[in-house]
């Protein structure tokens, strides 16, 4: 019998120990052996629960018991999460979790640390919730040179653009709809200033490209400046406005990642992923564009996927040789201004005739776009391919016209 811990009883918590013991029987066939929580870690009392007499208040209490094998950590947040999972691997316990923040920030040393004690320190909910992404990555992918990882990543801010794209929704009115629903918080910034995305790249990244990518590394923007006029410009060029978490590799082996509002073509594949779901795209040699598409949030998706690293763990003899990466070198991430792309720009001009000639001098062949209302001192347009520092610098040069948006354009 394996016998574990919890740590955390809020939404995911709640949701790991309702799927240990509702599913116990089809659970104890895929594991080969009995799983049991022994305990249930929270400073809060559930005298109403079925289960109420395997909580604790004091985290020794699970790390001294040798009973206890495998721990999942669905706390949330850096600390004391990471001083408990570190702790948990040098006393060697197995520790699976969901905490993307702990993950983005001390993946590499976790991992390291589960290494030298033969123990797993498995994260698959970190990223996807429910979607399978992490075990696919490192093993079912395993034969492929990966080039770039790019997805909606986080489902509060697909939601709120969908509403913005298919029911010229403000910003301010989705969001409000949103955290009304429960997709959003209070404090939504997490969500909506593009953070939560920013750490499920530096996992998936890390992942791809074997060097852990920090957060503080990789140019992050959220959507509160979207504009429903820019919107509208999109839909007229064929396209859609997404937030998209990327990372590439780049020719001289320098990683670029970054998290932003981006135009995508209506026919891409991560276009039409909608409401509250995530996508991710991992490009590979061997297998070209791989999607793998699901509600990226919620209790059971997010513990469903809890359990299944559980049973992983309880299956194994050892340490997994494929779930891992280094600590970052120096100088690995590249400047993210140096990739060349398309960019949508709008202006605004006193004399539009005049603007437009001089756009079509510093930028060569451009498309103009159009919408319904658009005033006649407003242009919007699509670049051809540049660097953003070229970008940058011919905007400087622009004299008739000001910048009231800019939003690259992907390829997908």
């Amino acid at each position: 019998m394996v016998k574990v811990a919890v740590l955390g009883h809020g939404t995911v918590g709640s949701g790991v120990v309702e799927l240990l013991t509702k599913n116990h029987k089809s659970i104890t066939d895929r594991a080969g052996q009995e799983i049991e929580v022994k305990y249930i870690l929270d400073i809060r009392d559930f005298p109403d629960t079925p289960y109420h007499d395997k909580f604790t208040k004091d985290f020794q209490v699970i790390l001294e018991d040798p009973e206890i094998s495998i721990v999942a950590e669905v706390m949330g947040g850096l600390s004391p999460a990471f001083e408990f999972v570190r702790s948990l691997l040098e006393h060697g316990k197995s520790v699976v979790t969901s905490n993307k923040e702990l993950v983005a920030a001390k993946g590499a040393q976790l991992l390291q640390t589960a290494k030298a004690h033969n123990v797993n320190f498995f994260f698959e909910a970190s990223v996807g919730g429910g979607i399978p992404i992490i075990r696919p990555m490192h093993q079912c992918l395993a034969a492929n040179e990966i080039s770039e990882v790019a997805g909606i990543l986080n489902g509060t801010t697909n939601y709120i653009l969908t509403k913005m794209i298919e029911e010229q929704m403000p910003f301010d009115e989705a969001l409000h709809q949103a955290q009304e629903l429960g997709y959003a918080e209070r404090d939504p910034s997490a969500d909506v200033d593009g953070h939560d995305a920013c750490r499920k790249i530096c996992i998936l990244a890390s992942l791809a490209f074997g060097h852990h990518v920090y957060p503080h590394t990789v140019h992050t923007e959220g959507i509160s400046g979207l504009d429903l006029n820019d919107v509208a410009y999109a839909d007229s060029w064929g396209g859609v406005i997404k937030l998209i978490g990327r990372a590439k590799k780049l020719a001289d082996g320098k990683m670029v990642a970054t998290v932003f509002p981006a135009i995508l073509e209506k026919h891409s594949q991560l276009a039409n992923i909608n409401d509250v779901f995530n996508g991710i795209l991992i490009r590979g040699d061997a297998t070209g564009d791989v999607v793998f598409y699901g509600r990226g949030a919620g209790k059971f998706p997010t513990a469903s996927a809890v359990v299944a690293d559980i049973i992983d763990i309880a299956k194994a003899s050892c340490t997994s040789k494929s779930l891992s990466w280094d600590d970052s070198p120096e100088n690995h991430m590249a400047d993210y201004k140096t990739a060349p792309l398309r960019f949508y720009i709008r202006l605004s001009a006193s004399q539009a005739a005049e603007a437009r000639q001089e756009i079509d001098r510093l930028f060569g062949e451009v498309e103009y776009l159009a919408r319904s209302g658009q005033p006649e001192n407003e242009l919007a347009l699509v670049t051809g391919e540049m660097t953003e520092y070229q970008l940058e610098e011919k905007l400087s040069q622009l004299k008739s016209g000001t910048l009231r948006s800019m939003i690259r354009v992907l390829d997908y």
